[in-house]
C-alpha cells in the first residue's frame, strides 16, 4: 500500500432510508449505496482530507487547509452518525502509510485499530475483542479470526488486514459491491458507487430541509425506538451536552470532523426536544 492514494468509506448497520436523514447533516456530498442485507455504504464525493473541506458553524476548518489526516475526519463522522441512532457506523480509511478502521455506537466511545502499509499491526488486541462485542459477532470463531489479524504477517500488507476484517462482517450480512474495496483511490470510490443500483446522492440543502428530513425521521421512528419513548428527553440533553464542548474542541483544534460531529449533536438534541415539545402540546390541545 506504498503508493495507495487516500480512501475512506463509512460501512452503516442499518438500510439506506435509515441512514439518509443523519448523513445529511454532515454537510458533506455523499453517496449512498446498499452493502447487502441491513448494511448501507457512504463515499465521500469530496475529500476533505486533500483540502475540499467545507466549512463547519462558520469556522473554516483545517480539513479545508489540507492539514487533517483521513482518520481523524472518518472518525467525526461516525461518531456524528452513531451518536443517537440505532445502528454502529464502521469508518474504514487508507493512506500511504497507514490503514485502519474506527468503530462508533451510541455514546460509547469509539474503538478503532490501526495497520502499517506493510501489515505491522500498531494497535491493541483489546480493540478487537471490544469491536466483536459491540457488533454481536461470535466470540470464538469471529473472535479467533478478528485476533489474527493483530498478528505479524509478512504476507499480508494493511489492504490484506482490511479485506480480513471485512471478511469476517460477511456473516453479519455485509456485502461490499466489486469495487469499493480497501486501497482503492477516492476517485474510484465514488466512481463506482455513481453507477450502482440503488445509489442516492446525499447532499446537503440547507438547514430548513435537514430539519424537515431529521423531523420525518423521528417521527417514522427510523433513528431508534428511544427517540420517541420513554428516554427521548434524556437522549436529547445528553446530545445536546455532548455536542457543544465537542463543538468547541473541534474547532479549538481546527478538526473539521470531529467538529461536525458535535454540530450534528446539538441539531439533533434540539430537533429531539423541539419534537417532544410539540407532541406534548398536541396531546394537551386533545
Amino acid at each position: 500500500m506504498n503508493a495507495t492514494p487516500v480512501g475512506a468509506l463509512l460501512l452503516c448497520r442499518a438500510a439506506p432510508e435509515t441512514v439518509a436523514p443523519p448523513a445529511h447533516l454532515l454537510r458533506e456530498p455523499m453517496l449512498l449505496t446498499p452493502a447487502g442485507e441491513e448494511w448501507s455504504a457512504l463515499v465521500p464525493e469530496g475529500k476533505p482530507w486533500l483540502g475540499a473541506g467545507a466549512e463547519v458553524t462558520g469556522v473554516r476548518t483545517a480539513a479545508a487547509e489540507g492539514t487533517e489526516p483521513v482518520d481523524r475526519v472518518l472518525g467525526g463522522w461516525a461518531t456524528a452518525l452513531a451518536v443517537g441512532s440505532a445502528w454502529p457506523v464502521l469508518a474504514l480509511w487508507w493512506d500511504g502509510n497507514r490503514a485502519g478502521y474506527t468503530l462508533a455506537s451510541g455514546f460509547r466511545r469509539p474503538v478503532g485499530y490501526v495497520w502499517l502499509a506493510d501489515g505491522t499491526p500498531a494497535g491493541e488486541d483489546e480493540a478487537m475483542r471490544t469491536f466483536a462485542a459491540r457488533l454481536g459477532l461470535d466470540p470464538v470463531l469471529d473472535l479467533q479470526a478478528l485476533e489474527k489479524l493483530t498478528r505479524p504477517d509478512p504476507d499480508a500488507d494493511a489492504r490484506a488486514r482490511l479485506r480480513g476484517l471485512l471478511a469476517v462482517l460477511t456473516r453479519t450480512g455485509l456485502t461490499l459491491p466489486t469495487g469499493l474495496g480497501p486501497g482503492e483511490p477516492a476517485d474510484r470510490l465514488r466512481s463506482v458507487a455513481a453507477v450502482l443500483p440503488g445509489t442516492e446522492r446525499v447532499e446537503w440543502a440547507g438547514w430548513r430541509d435537514a430539519v424537515r428530513v431529521e423531523l420525518d425521521a423521528v417521527e417514522s421512528g427510523s433513528l431508534g425506538p428511544w427517540v420517541r419513548g420513554p428516554r427521548a428527553r434524556a437522549v436529547a440533553v445528553a446530545q445536546i451536552a455532548t455536542g457543544l464542548p465537542l463543538l468547541l474542541w473541534g474547532a479549538r483544534r481546527r478538526s473539521g470532523g470531529w467538529a461536525t460531529a458535535g454540530a450534528v449533536l446539538l441539531v439533533q438534541g434540539a430537533l429531539g426536544l423541539a419534537y417532544l415539545r410539540i407532541r406534548e402540546a398536541d396531546a394537551e390541545s386533545t
